[in-house]
C-alpha cells in the first residue's frame, strides 16, 4: 500500500509560504487548510492566497475546506488549480453534486468528516468521491492531541471503500505524529496530514520521511 505525508502549513510561518514548501520536498501534497470563523472557530487563509501558492509551487495542493457553505464556495478553489479539494460533508446541502463539480473542474472530489460524524449513511455516495478525510481532533486548530476513538471509525471506512473496488484514498488529519501515525496505518489510512510533527521539526523533511516509514511499517506487519 502506498503511504502519502501530506504536511499541512497551518504550522508552518505564514510569512514564508513558499519557502516553508520547499522545506518539505519528500511531500506527497502540500495540506492547505482554509478556515472561516464560522463553521469552526478560527479564520486562516482564503482563495487569494491559495492563488498565490499556486502561481509560487507546481507541488500538489490538498486543499481542506473548513468553511459554510462549501457548495458555494469549494468550487472556486478548484478553479485555483488545487489538486484536490475537500469540503466538510456538514457544511455541504448536496455532496453529491459538489463532488461531481469538483470533478468536472479537474480536481479530485474529497469529503471531509468531524469526528463524532459516522460514515456509514454516506457508503453508497463513496464512488463519487476520491478521497474521505477523517478528523482525528475537532476541526480548527493546530497542535491538538489525537483522539483514539476514531480509530475504529478508519476501520470501518476502509472496509467500506474496499466494497467500491475502486482505490479512494483514506485521510486522517489532527494530531498525526510517530506516535499515533501507526495505529492509522494499521486501521486503514494511507494519507497523512502533518502540521506540528512536520515544521516543528529541527529537519522538516526527514520527519516526512520518517513518519512514511513509520506508516509503512506499520502495514507490512498483516
Amino acid at each position: 500500500m502506498t503511504m502519502r505525508i501530506t504536511p499541512s502549513i497551518l504550522n508552518a510561518d505564514f510569512a514564508r509560504l513558499g519557502e516553508e514548501i520547499e522545506r518539505v520536498p519528500s511531500a506527497d501534497a502540500i495540506h492547505i487548510d482554509v478556515m472561516d470563523n464560522h463553521f469552526v472557530p478560527n479564520l486562516t487563509i482564503g482563495l487569494p492566497v491559495v492563488e498565490s501558492l499556486r502561481r509560487a509551487t507546481d507541488r500538489m495542493l490538498d486543499v481542506h475546506l473548513m468553511i459554510a457553505d462549501a457548495d458555494r464556495w469549494a468550487p472556486a478553489y478548484a478553479e485555483a488549480g488545487a489538486e484536490s479539494v475537500t469540503f466538510h460533508v456538514e457544511a455541504s446541502g448536496a455532496p453529491i453534486r459538489l463532488a461531481r463539480e469538483l470533478r468536472r473542474l479537474g480536481a479530485r472530489a474529497s469529503m471531509a468528516l468531524k469526528p463524532a460524524t459516522p460514515i456509514e449513511p454516506y457508503a453508497d455516495m463513496l464512488d463519487e468521491l476520491d478521497m474521505v478525510l477523517l478528523m482525528t481532533v475537532e476541526p480548527g486548530f493546530g497542535g491538538q492531541s489525537f483522539l483514539d476513538l476514531v480509530l475504529p471509525k478508519i476501520r470501518r471506512t476502509r472496509e467500506l471503500i474496499g466494497r467500491t473496488g475502486r482505490e479512494i484514498w483514506l485521510q486522517v488529519d489532527g494530531g498525526v505524529s510517530l506516535d499515533t501515525i501507526a495505529c492509522c496505518a494499521d486501521a486503514g489510512a494511507d494519507t497523512f496530514v502533518a502540521g506540528s510533527a512536520v515544521y516543528g521539526a529541527d529537519d522538516a523533511d526527514a520527519m516526512v520521511r520518517d513518519l512514511r516509514d513509520t506508516a509503512l511499517a506499520a502495514t507490512c506487519t498483516h
